[in-house]
């Protein structure tokens, strides 16, 4: 039987660096397989723990807690001919253009010329939907910053990653309703981009809660006054084991 688990290589929000950028890779049979996001310290987490840089990733969005580790990756992609061109990149559609801007568009990406930055990825635009290694995963918008701009990522009957967003009970009573494991994003106190811990108290019924697993949180103080509020909250490098995907 497959085993499938969610390792977290940080879990801090974008000011919290001593917890590391929030970033996390569902496992296959203990090898990495899919990386969410590619934040600098979850880059160096993620290479500290794996001894490689990953193969395939998911971007959710493009603030640079999420994607700041992306110019490291593309330089020893591009000059590893083993991985270049093969490392898979996916993006939500409407992330595409922002993903351009904000990482790719520089002029020269290599002082010598004659190289793309997209050279060393292949890029797979995704829509509600996408096949990784014959897996299929769901694409759902959530509520981060301004419309279609960030996405969050669920592997039926297993786990649901939110990314950053606001309480979204509408979109998991849809997309978490397979009894998977939910790492949410989540403070000791929220604002207009991030949930806080009363804001999920209050929108989400008791057996969805119980099935959150904490992360993007301010300061280990914070973790701590979560969880004596009787949540899980994640820790960084800590593993997590989860049910086996539905087949579609």
């Amino acid at each position: 039987e497959v085993e499938w688990v969610l390792r977290f290589h940080g879990v801090g929000n974008a000011s919290a660096v001593e917890l590391g950028s929030a970033m996390a890779t569902l496992e296959r049979d203990g090898r990495p397989w899919l990386t969410i996001d590619c934040g600098g310290e979850g880059l160096s987490a993620y290479e500290s723990h794996y001894r490689q840089a990953p193969d395939a990733l998911f971007i959710t969005h493009v603030h640079l807690d999420h994607v700041g580790g992306m110019e490291r990756l593309f330089v020893s992609t591009y000059f590893d001919p083993a991985r270049r061109g093969k490392v898979r990149l996916y993006v939500p559609a409407p992330v595409v253009p922002l993903l351009q801007r904000r990482v790719a568009d520089y002029p020269n990406v290599l002082a010598e010329g004659g190289v793309n930055f997209w050279d060393a990825f292949q890029l797979v635009p995704v829509g509600d939907a996408f096949w990784h290694d014959g897996v299929r995963l769901e694409v759902f918008p959530v509520r981060h910053h301004w419309p279609d701009t960030a996405f969050g990522l669920r592997l039926r009957g297993s786990v649901v990653w939110t990314g950053d967003t606001r309480p979204i009970p509408e979109m998991l009573a849809r997309f978490a309703d397979a009894g998977e494991l939910v790492a949410h994003d989540c403070g000791l106190h929220g604002n207009p981009s991030h949930s806080g811990v009363e804001d999920l108290e209050r929108e989400y019924p008791p057996e969805l809660l119980a099935r959150c697993l904490l992360y993007h949180y301010a300061s280990a103080a914070d973790g701590e006054a979560m969880r004596a509020r009787g949540h899980r909250v994640a820790r960084a490098g800590e593993a997590v084991e989860l049910a086996a995907p539905h087949v579609p």
